[in-house]
């Protein structure tokens, strides 16, 4: 049994374990379980991803950048990736707008008498000093992902033009690279244990009860979600010449990954092995493309913000004036592309979207119960996005190299 068969059928059982647990053990004995067993197991495997994902990213980038050796590559690259990105974060959020309208979640659902200590987001000139690395080794440390990617261009950049002088580092970087595949493989080996932990624990804590409220809030978002997926990725890689039967067949594990973690970030190591030897893209680009698009693409978020905002506007009986549409908009986006790929960060950073469209915070208390199980489509749809943008690319590159 290969390893995505296993990660596949680990999802399943997970879930399959999570309701009987739910439903047959007392309330007392299924927290001792998540608590001691299930949470456990589930959040370990997570910090081992977490372990292995920043020198991974850094590596990757600095590896790929020096192997290119073209300074205009790199930087057609990253336009043509950054404009993807953006063109296709808009559709989403287009797309969780539409939906909300079409579906009215909001109606009904009465606010919660709770006051939310939201996080204001930064103006744009603020967020945009706050990407920018004063200290390598503290982003690093903190997991500052866009910080890290600056970082890691830097260093390719610095690796590119030196020229022979940068090829000792080079090498160096090459060996870092290796050695981290290597441990990356022995983390890979216990991922379907960490993504049957993790799905049990959600099912066996939260069951269905917790949806029954907020059903039509939880059943708009995973269809945003499949409209994006199954039907705007699926024509953008036909239009692109590419084959969407193919595409899923080999990222299904990547997939099935992110769905068991609900983070974009343990999902990466996979998501850049099926991308060069299950859809055989080039190495350079996977190398590139991916960790970048990992930090970077959130077609989840981007649903999430829009689709909320619509839900919060009708749960207060308000409709969205055009000026708070154009605020959804703008910062949706921003949030889309600095969201940390890490369970429950979508619901952390509504408050940044909310706040721009002058609409109540105390919304946020009401959704936090169900955002980890819409938080498994989302991040799936991430993971999606960042692939598929990756093939779109390198089909790109053919046509116009």
């Amino acid at each position: 049994m290969n390893q995505s068969t296993k990660i596949f059928l680990a999802m399943i059982l997970g879930i399959g374990a999570g309701f009987f647990i739910n439903l047959l053990v007392p309330d007392e004995m299924i927290q001792f379980l998540d608590k001691n067993i299930l949470h456990l197991v589930g959040v370990g495997f997570i910090k081992l991803i977490q372990f292995i994902v920043v020198p991974l990213v850094l590596v990757s980038l600095v590896t790929s950048m020096s192997s290119l050796g073209d300074i205009k590559k790199i930087g057609r690259y990253s336009i043509k990736l950054l404009f993807l990105y953006i063109f296709t974060s808009v559709i989403s959020l287009i797309i969780g707008l539409i939906v909300a309208y079409v579906l009215k979640p909001g109606i009904g659902v009465e606010m919660l008498q709770q006051k939310v200590e939201g996080k204001q987001g930064l103006p744009l000139s603020e967020w945009l000093l706050s990407i920018i690395p004063s200290n390598p080794f503290e982003s690093m440390s903190t997991g500052h992902m866009v910080q890290i990617i600056i970082t890691a261009l830097m260093l390719g950049l610095g690796v590119t033009l030196a020229g022979e002088k940068g090829k000792p580092f080079s090498v160096f970087i090459d060996s870092a690279n290796e050695v981290i595949f290597k441990i990356m493989g022995i983390i890979l080996r216990l991922a379907p244990i960490g993504v049957f932990s993790l799905m049990a624990s959600v099912i066996a804590t939260q069951g269905l009860g917790i949806i029954k409220s907020l059903s039509l809030y939880v059943i708009g978002l995973i269809i945003a979600i499949l409209l994006m997926a199954f039907g705007i990725y699926s024509i953008l890689l036909i239009v692109t010449g590419q084959n969407p039967i193919k595409f899923w067949k080999a990222f299904y594990p990547a997939f099935g990954l992110a769905f068991g973690t609900a983070s974009s970030n343990a999902t990466l190591p996979l998501a850049m092995d099926n991308a060069e030897h299950r859809y055989g893209m080039k190495k350079e680009l996977v190398s590139f493309a991916i960790p970048f698009g990992v930090s970077l693409k959130k077609d989840g978020a981007a649903i999430l913000q829009g689709f909320t905002a619509v839900f919060v506007s009708q749960m207060i009986g308000a409709n969205l004036s055009i000026n708070q549409i154009i605020a959804v908009f703008v910062s949706a986006i921003l949030v889309s592309l600095s969201t940390a790929g890490v369970p429950g960060a979508g619901i952390i950073m509504m408050s940044t979207v909310l706040s721009a469209a002058n609409l109540p915070l105390e919304a946020i208390a009401i959704i936090a119960g169900v955002d980890r199980l819409t938080d498994t489509f989302r991040t799936a749809l991430n993971v999606i996005g960042v692939v598929a943008n990756a093939a779109i690319l390198e089909k790109w590159e053919r046509r116009t190299t």
